[in-house]
């Protein structure tokens, strides 16, 4: 994930107030009311370099686990429902590879495993669905070795086994991206992920071709002389790089039609100086140009299932402004859901990122901005200074309620059937409780239940309010809160099943529940 080095800045808590009368007086509050019923909100946390976790290498295994459930605790109460969790940074594992070694970022030496003994990413995957949260399993596809001069290097590991396959450059070791043979091999260890491990998807953020060094030309003329196919080198970069994509595409659904397969790219495709389908933007360096990934022609072939831009500048930035770079995602997705990466570590880095509405006018902004259905985080470890106020932002206004994850853009057929309520439901002071049962369908085709309402006696089921979403395994219990003036109640519960499409919300087959208060105070079951 390409970042900044930065000093991280906070402000006091009375910053989301400020934040709050900003946007009221420039007119934006009135975006932050209502609250989206499907987006995505993810966060991502690295491992390389143990940028996010483990705080350290070789840390014990209890200490580990008790790292990751504070941060996806963490995650989970700023209104997330998502995490994108990096479990292969550099052709290592963390998890138990019949393909790669342990991580050294994990037990601080390559290839050793952890003590006592513990399968990390089953543990995360467990951990993070159930919180009713989306796991995300993200890779590097090509890096081989971080740093050449420092890092820990198994015997096992590839490059000691296949020297032939890489290519040295800027002190890394990378995957040569025009070997058939390193392709197959990326392929292989990521179907072996998706057929074992129960990941929602497959995640590459924007290390394809490694940014340019300048003056330094990537050293792949051995292997453009013997597989170019007298293609003009850029060309056949490019095609490497598309050839892999589509390879892995197919692997994934062969291996798990549900788990969907996300980019993460570069915020720039091309400049428009280069390209009149490029965005308004002087980026130095764009993934068409200098990466060879040709982000707009995956999304328009279908060769993946969301796309994550990194956006890490700011409104009016010299080169790369996020305004037209928004507007541009927006109008080359072709259909496929596009999530936002924001650069909440950037908090203080400059004059811009000291002001403490730029995440809030961004979000604001994604909102009122056709097909962007997202945001996503970098880095994980910048929410524990809770920079500006931001995570109050969060919790208290943008991700107040939750939300579901879009559904995915091309699964067929029908939605789940409708769940069933046990008994209606019983007052418990302020709060109302009521039982969702699971109805005569396999359990392994529900994932979760959402719980809907709305307490104005007029109205449809588009005034009523996500208010709760929780995993589902046969039967789950409810208690809402209540407004203490509600005179009328009404609740629509759906299933969600794991391609995020919900059950029937109205009509025949529905699960409503509706409450009237009588004159005693309490509440009785009016008729649907």
């Amino acid at each position: 994930m390409m970042q900044f080095n930065i000093r991280y800045g906070s402000f006091a808590a009375l910053s989301i107030c400020i934040e709050f009368l900003v946007l009221l007086i420039s007119g934006t509050v009135c975006a932050q009311t209502s609250s989206p019923r499907h987006e995505f909100r993810g966060a991502w946390i690295a491992t390389v370099d143990n940028i996010d976790w483990p705080s350290r290498k070789g840390l014990p295994t209890d200490s580990q686990k008790a790292e990751f459930v504070r941060m996806v605790d963490l995650h989970k109460a700023n209104g997330m429902n998502a995490v994108i969790m990096q479990i292969r940074p550099a052709s290592d594992a963390f998890y138990p590879s019949p393909y790669e070694p342990w991580s050294e970022w994990l037990t601080g030496t390559q290839g050793k495993p952890p003590f006592p003994y513990y399968d990390p990413l089953a543990f995360m995957i467990e951990e993070t669905h159930k919180r009713g949260m989306e796991f995300h399993a993200w890779l590097n596809p090509y890096r081989a070795v971080f740093n050449i001069a420092k890092s820990s290097i198994a015997p096992t590991h590839i490059s000691r086994l296949k020297p032939h396959w890489f290519l040295d450059y800027g002190g890394k070791r990378y995957f040569d991206p025009g070997n058939p043979e390193a392709q197959a091999f990326v392929t292989l260890v990521v179907s072996d992920i998706v057929k074992r491990y129960k990941v929602d998807a497959i995640h590459f953020d924007d290390y394809f071709y490694p940014y340019r060094i300048p003056g330094k030309e990537f050293p792949d003329s051995s292997s453009f002389r013997k597989f170019g196919n007298q293609l003009p080198l850029e060309d056949w970069r490019r095609s490497n790089v598309d050839s892999i994509i589509v390879q892995l595409y197919r692997v994934i659904k062969g291996g798990n039609p549900l788990c969907r397969f996300g980019i993460s790219p570069f915020g720039v495709w091309r400049n428009k100086d280069k390209d009149p389908r490029g965005s308004d933007t002087k980026a130095g360096q764009t993934n068409y140009d200098d990466l060879y990934a040709d982000i707009r022609l995956w999304l328009e072939k279908g060769w993946v299932d969301y796309v994550v831009p990194q956006l890490y500048w700011e409104f009016g930035h010299p080169a790369a402004p996020f305004e037209p770079l928004l507007d541009w995602w927006s109008k080359n997705s072709f259909g496929k859901p596009c999530y936002i990466g924001l650069g909440y570590y950037r908090a203080g880095s400059n004059t811009a990122w000291k002001d403490n509405t730029i995440i809030p006018k961004q979000l604001s902004a994604i909102r009122s901005t056709p097909n962007i259905n997202g945001a996503v985080y970098f880095s994980s470890k910048s929410f524990y200074r809770n920079p500006m106020g931001w995570n109050d932002s969060l919790r208290n206004n943008y991700y107040r309620y939750p939300a579901l994850v879009p559904p995915a853009a091309d699964v067929v057929g029908s939605g789940p059937v409708s769940p069933l309520i046990e008994g209606g439901a019983v007052q418990t002071g302020d709060k109302v409780r009521f039982r969702v049962v699971a109805p005569s369908v396999p359990l392994g085709d529900i994932r979760q239940v959402a719980v809907y309402v709305r307490y104005s006696v007029s109205g449809s089921f588009s005034d009523a309010q996500l208010v709760a979403i929780k995993p589902f395994a046969g039967r789950v219990d409810f208690l809402i809160d209540y407004p203490a003036d509600a005179k009328f109640m009404q609740y629509h519960v759906t299933y969600v099943d794991f391609a995020n499409r919900e059950s029937a919300t109205v009509g025949p087959g529905s699960s409503v529940l509706k409450f009237l208060r009588n004159p005693s105070g309490t509440w009785e079951r009016a008729e649907p």
